[in-house]
């Protein structure tokens, strides 16, 4: 039981020593410590945020929509 007491010591020890080493290169890269940052992922470059403009989108959805139904019901009431 002191041997595996022993390697759990020593586990833990290089997992610690593992973390640092991680966290040491992810600042030295300007990377966050959060492994789940989007925002420095790769495929948000070329991108840009949603402008004041996605309110009038929304409304534009909810137009499609609504003359969608529309369109629908009155083709089938008859």
């Amino acid at each position: 039981m002191n041997q595996n007491e022993n390697r759990t010591e020593l586990q833990q020890r290089l997992d610690a020593e593992l973390r640092a080493k991680a966290a040491a290169q992810r600042n030295a890269s300007g990377m966050s410590d959060d492994p789940i940052d989007i925002n420095d992922s790769a495929y948000l470059k070329g991108t840009k945020q949603t402008t004041s403009l996605d309110w009038a989108w929304l409304l534009i959805g909810i137009a499609v929509v609504v003359l969608l139904a529309a369109f629908v019901y009155l083709t089938n009431r008859g």
